[in-house]
């Protein structure tokens, strides 16, 4: 694989998780604003949502990540899985926050071949998103 190739796998691969962790913040901090009516879980998962915007435009251009999208030939694209299980409120964030935890973990690791900076930032990233987790999983637990 060429030099280019690989930075072009790497880019689409970052593209990807860009878009995965932010949708599951976006979820996450819907349901914490709207259902648990908290400003400050809110804040904290919006600001998260643009820390790993910000890590993201440090680490690569949008336009150059934006070339590397290639929707229509994206083997996962219909792969479902137990996405479309979910019975509550729980089942949703839940999901989501995992969505979210696991995306920046692909993004510390691939961001090691590009930027080891931006790699060290995904990580601090990941530990607030555990810590915002603790936070809201016993409220969001407590939902009828």
């Amino acid at each position: 694989m060429s030099t280019r190739a690989k930075q072009s796998t790497v880019n689409r691969i970052i593209d990807a998780n860009i878009n995965r962790a932010k949708e599951g913040l976006r979820v996450c901090e819907e349901i914490t604003r709207f259902i648990l009516n908290s400003h400050s879980l809110s804040l904290e998962l919006k600001t998260l949502r643009h820390e790993i915007d910000a890590i993201a435009n440090d680490l690569a251009a949008k336009k150059e990540l934006l070339q590397e999208r290639l929707v229509q030939e994206d083997v996962g694209r219909n792969i479902r899985a137990n996405e479309l299980n979910r019975r509550s409120l729980q089942d949703i964030f839940f999901a989501n926050i995992q969505r979210v935890k696991e995306s920046v973990r692909v993004l510390e690791e691939f961001s090691k071949l590009v930027d080891i900076n931006s790699a060290l930032e995904f990580k601090k990233v990941r530990y607030r998103i555990y810590a915002v987790e603790k936070k809201a999983a016993g409220r969001i637990l407590e939902i009828k």
